[in-house]
């Protein structure tokens, strides 16, 4: 070979690389993108979380026979805390969800115990918690979105299955979610 044709080849080979390093690094970024704004979701579940005793422990006084909710709603949220996985944690978020409207159901059959002002207050904070974990989630998807474009696009797809980046899973809502919850006294 001459010189000329080792340079063409070294360019090529330069060229490659350049870019084979630009996209892993790329993806990189979007992984840790897609892990920081999960870290958002799960600070908005902690919030919740941290709100939810406060209003059991509120509402507790002024009704004892509903402890099945308040039971289910302990276990929900230990189950989050001992959850490994993203998909176990939107597991047990979704737990926590369907225990969070069986007491909200149960909450409005009792007219004295949504007028009490702590509970009120507790309530709208729960109400505010719940906007942002909805915020958050939307951007966890948004941002699993983007990535998961850019690991199933050609040629970035190519450098996803070589450096192992492999689609991530979206949030989606627990199975049954979309029905409301029924309480019977």
């Amino acid at each position: 070979m001459n010189k000329k044709t080792l340079l063409i080849v070294g360019a090529v080979v330069v060229v490659i690389l350049l870019w084979l390093g630009g996209s892993y690094n790329s993806f990189v970024r979007l992984d840790q993108a897609v892990a920081g704004q999960w870290a958002q979701v799960e600070t908005q579940y902690q919030r919740r979380f941290d709100l939810i005793p406060n209003l059991v422990e509120s509402v507790k006084g002024i009704f004892e026979q509903e402890k099945e909710v308040f039971g289910k709603l302990a276990d929900a949220r230990a189950r989050y805390s001992g959850a490994t996985s993203v998909n176990e944690k939107v597991a047990a978020a979704g737990q926590v969800e369907s225990a969070l409207g069986r007491l909200l159901v149960v909450m409005e059959n009792y007219p004295q115990l949504r007028s009490s002002e702590s509970v009120q207050t507790l309530m709208a904070q729960l109400e505010g918690a719940e906007n942002r974990v909805s915020v958050e989630r939307g951007r966890f998807n948004d941002t699993v979105k983007t990535f998961n474009t850019r690991a199933k696009t050609f040629p970035s797809n190519i450098v996803a299955r070589l450096f192992g980046f492999g689609a991530k899973n979206f949030f989606e809502a627990a199975a049954g979610a979309e029905v409301a919850p029924k309480v019977q006294f």
